[in-house]
């Protein structure tokens, strides 16, 4: 395999099952599917037993026992169990668009990340997607997602651009060439280097955490948000609190005022 796309899960089915049709269907093939499941229940396993049977991308399936959300281990079990040297992270709730994994793979290079971004969907369009929108690609058509209810915005750029334009806006943009979980991809070994995800966070932050110690490494960063395309499902949170986010956010400040490149508890405690 040329690369990986890893994504989490927990109990989501339904959001599961379109996300991995919409790997089903991209237009650059030489890639594998790990799902990162952070301890999902035996349906989960039923349905990608079931769908490595319809689809021809390669599945492998790490899980590890309910304990909380500890997306940042199941992550750093998904980044040990990949077989390529370039991995993709998105999320188990984002459809990607058919030219997603091919966006990547053009984009890469040595000595860099991509950042991406999403489009979030609200829920009612989110529930109506089909295998068939998918499989058409009527999920990311623009007359089609208003006729089912999208409002006017200028974030529905994301949709129209393309070629140079896309690139133009890539250039343009305000927004930070930060790591987002939802859509970036680097180096295995640079991952590695910087001991993957730090196992003491939990949700809020964990994603860019890890892309400022790629910083701190000596990585920079390419904007993609414009040209790797993926939609959001909606969901509720209800892993938020206020106690983690401070957390997290004091060991983020450590990051970068003390320019930490390795984590101590990442990969390596796999």
């Amino acid at each position: 395999m040329e690369m990986s796309v890893i994504f989490s899960t927990y109990n989501s089915e339904e959001w599961l099952e379109k996300v991995i049709i919409g790997f089903s269907v991209q237009t650059f093939r030489n890639f594998e599917i790990i799902i990162a499941d952070d301890g999902s229940r035996e349906t989960t396993k039923q349905l990608i037993d079931r769908l490595k049977t319809e689809i021809d991308i390669p599945i492998i399936h790490v899980w590890q026992e309910d304990n909380g959300f500890q997306k940042s281990q199941i992550l750093n079990k998904a980044i040990l169990a990949s077989t390529s040297e370039y991995l993709i992270f998105t999320d188990g709730d984002c459809i990607p668009r058919q030219d997603f994994v091919e966006v990547h793979n053009n984009f890469r290079e040595k000595g860099y990340f991509l950042s991406g971004g999403y489009f979030k969907l609200p829920m009612d369009i989110s529930k109506a997607i089909t295998k068939e929108d998918i499989v058409h690609q009527r999920c990311f058509d623009i007359n089609w997602l208003k006729q089912n209810g999208l409002p006017s915005s200028y974030k529905n750029i994301k949709f129209t651009s393309k070629g140079l334009m896309s690139k133009l806006l890539n250039f343009l943009t305000p927004t930070n060439a930060s790591w987002n979980g939802h859509n970036s991809s680097g180096w295995k070994k640079d991952l590695i280097a910087i001991n993957g995800f730090n196992q003491e966070m939990q949700y809020g932050g964990q994603d860019r955490e890890l892309g400022e110690r790629l910083f701190n490494l000596g990585l920079k960063s390419k904007q993609i948000r414009y040209s790797a395309i993926c939609v959001h499902l909606d969901h509720k949170r209800g892993y938020v609190n206020e106690e983690t986010w401070k957390k997290n956010h004091a060991i983020r400040k450590n990051t970068r005022d003390n320019k930490v490149v390795k984590t101590p508890i990442g990969i390596d405690s796999n």
